[in-house]
């Protein structure tokens, strides 16, 4: 039979490559690697598989500001992010105690050829969207083209080096690639939502779709729409993926709502009152004292920083470095200096948050000890491109004893900016056309201008002019994309198997390109070859030594000021949750939750509920 198979194999490629199949398997790794969960598992670890459904958790948005549309798929404003795995389902779904493993949900078994330029997908026939007609190969090719026409541009990049799709099958789809540079294309791929074609060919898709609940294929429906504010998703006790390992002890909720609101301290107070159960906090404040009373006392409202091993975002002050007064390295690293972390810390935020040395922190790809002898031999052919300071001891982001008084990195600062050609002039500094240095911080979240404020006064007092400009988030989304600031925050998300959205965030092709995340408008042929490197690398080693490499070279040329990140995910909730006695390692994961209470508990109810039996 496997001869039958390998010879039909052979008549429907487009070439011989493809004829080199492996076996077909429940799960992808980046590296060929063994999966965690072995074929035939009966659930994550991470989940309770006898979870009760039924009851409702109410979140609010990570997102600040109004949806103006449902489809998280687009770069146009903003989307409800909860759509992409509540409501479309992927071809394969990722576990979420590993790296990067994915394991088959609307697929039920991958093929991956021996030399990596073909992936074959067989969906599982039981597979249906919520009209109960079935999800074909047909779709999974639609899909895959109406993102790359009409989808957000991160598809463009991530899937570059996809060639083709071909149907093969009902059941079956083929994806072919040009070339096996990207480890994680195949996951990444693997990992795609199924749209329903014969919903969306009349739809306008590129949009957003407006606020019509979509058709999905996934575990809920989107239920109430309250345009710009709030969606409930309401689950599909009919799902036909509702018994796959992949899904057994999750999506426990009836009802999911996701709350967004237009400033974060507004958030907070709601979910003080018991407008909304569960909050991610953003703000060490909000965090630590931004809660407290009686609730918080007796347990009723509960606080804790769930997934502390899971990867944090790096988070910075970014140069725009098209920005003339940016663009010399001496400018930056001066502006860097003055920035004080310590006391920032210590007074405006309760001491909760780590301080940013790597743009991968809390990961093994951090390059936080010398170069080894593998990351010299990575870096040495681009010596004349990088700073010395590369190839010594790592990077260390400035630090201060707290108390505010930062003289001594004034005048390091006043030395690295006269040497880049900016002097005293009365009560500024001004360069050799008599130009002030000066720029603005463009700015859409009220809480972070506490921690401008001082830093403004700090640059002023020797001379230089910072200016703070807050505009409302469509503004800001607006400006952001144009690349029209001098300096924002910004944030980039953390992959143990970084691949192809390094180039979105740093690539030299993305720099001004609307959608993408390359918000230091940055253009460093050195860099480009360092991601290159990271993407191709054929072993895990590899992938790290040019990780390393390219943090280094990140860090040493002050294309940002380093912030911070908290110990954890920062979480708030009302204690009427069960929560699975082994947490998931990489995310906070509320849809392995499931309700016990209709009200909230204390600590004492809690616990009584636990000697009676009752499993939290």
């Amino acid at each position: 039979m496997r001869s039958v198979f390998l010879f039909v194999c052979c008549a429907l490629a487009l070439s011989a490559t493809a004829c080199a199949l492996a076996a077909p398997q429940q799960a992808l790794t980046v590296y060929g690697e063994p999966a965690k969960y072995a074929p035939g598992f009966e659930h994550f670890d991470y989940v309770n598989p006898q979870a009760p459904k039924g009851g409702s958790l109410r979140r609010a948005a990570t997102d600040i500001g109004q949806f103006d549309h449902l489809m998280p798929y687009i770069d146009k404003g903003i989307g409800v992010s909860q759509i992409d795995g509540l409501v479309y389902a992927p071809l394969a779904t990722r576990s979420l105690d590993e790296p990067y493993t994915v394991y088959g949900l609307i697929a039920k078994a991958m093929e991956l050829s021996e030399d990596g330029l073909t992936l074959r997908f067989y969906l599982d026939p039981r597979a249906r969207f919520a009209d109960g007609s079935p999800i074909t190969a047909e779709d999974v090719r639609y899909t895959f083209d109406l993102l790359m026409t009409q989808g957000s541009l991160r598809y463009r990049s991530q899937f570059a080096d996809v060639s083709q799709v071909v149907v093969e099958g009902e059941r079956q789809v083929r994806f072919e690639f040009k070339n096996r540079d990207s480890r994680t294309l195949p996951l990444d791929v693997a990992a795609l939502p199924v749209l329903p074609a014969h919903w969306w060919k009349t739809r306008d898709f590129a949009n957003g779709g407006g606020f019509e609940p979509p058709l999905g294929s996934g575990p809920y429906r989107v239920g109430k729409v309250d345009n710009g504010r709030s969606v409930t998703f309401e689950r599909n006790p009919d799902w036909w993926g509702k018994d796959l390992p992949v899904a057994r002890g999750m999506y426990n909720f009836d009802h999911f709502s996701v709350e967004y609101f237009g400033d974060i301290e507004v958030a907070r107070q709601i979910l003080r009152g018991g407008g909304f159960d569960y909050n991610r906090e953003f703000s060490a404040t909000g965090y630590t004292i931004g809660y407290a009373g009686p609730a918080l006392d007796d347990g009723r409202l509960q606080r804790a920083h769930l997934a502390p091993k899971g990867l944090q975002p790096a988070q910075g002050y970014v140069f725009n470095l098209a920005r003339p007064v940016f663009q010399d390295r001496r400018v930056r690293q001066a502006l860097a200096l003055l920035w004080d972390f310590e006391w920032s810390n210590r007074q405006l935020m309760r001491n909760l948050y780590i301080r940013q040395q790597s743009f991968f922190s809390n990961s093994p790809l951090a390059a936080n000890a010398p170069p080894t002898a593998a990351e010299l031999r990575i870096l040495e052919p681009l010596r004349d491109q990088l700073p010395p300071e590369v190839f010594g001891p790592p990077f260390r982001a400035p630090t201060t004893d707290g108390s505010g008084f930062i003289r001594d990195k004034q005048l390091q600062a006043l030395d690295l900016l006269a040497q880049a050609g900016w002097h005293p002039d009365g009560d500024r500094l001004v360069n050799a056309q008599g130009e002030p240095l000066s720029f603005t911080f463009l700015n859409a979240q009220g809480s972070l201008e506490r921690l401008l404020l001082p830093y403004k006064r700090t640059l002023a007092q020797i001379g230089i002019d910072m200016q703070i400009r807050r505009i409302d988030p469509s503004q800001y989304l607006n400006r952001l994309m144009a690349r029209d600031y001098d300096m924002v925050v910004a944030g980039y998300p953390v992959s143990a198997s970084p691949g192809l959205e390094l180039a979105n965030y740093f690539g030299s092709a993305a720099a001004t390109d609307t959608g993408s995340g390359n918000y230091m408008v940055l253009r460093n042929p050195a860099v480009d070859q360092l991601i290159d490197g990271v993407i191709k690398a054929t072993t895990f080693e590899d992938m790290v030594n040019h990780a390393h490499a390219l943090d280094r070279v990140l860090q040493w040329n002050y294309y940002w000021i380093p912030n911070y990140y908290p110990p954890g995910t920062s979480t708030v909730w009302w204690n009427r949750f069960g929560i699975p006695q082994v947490q998931a390692a990489y995310d906070e994961a509320p849809e392995t939750w499931w309700e016990l209470s209709p009200t909230a508990l204390t600590d004492a109810q809690m616990a009584e509920r636990k000697a009676q039996g009752g499993r939290p």
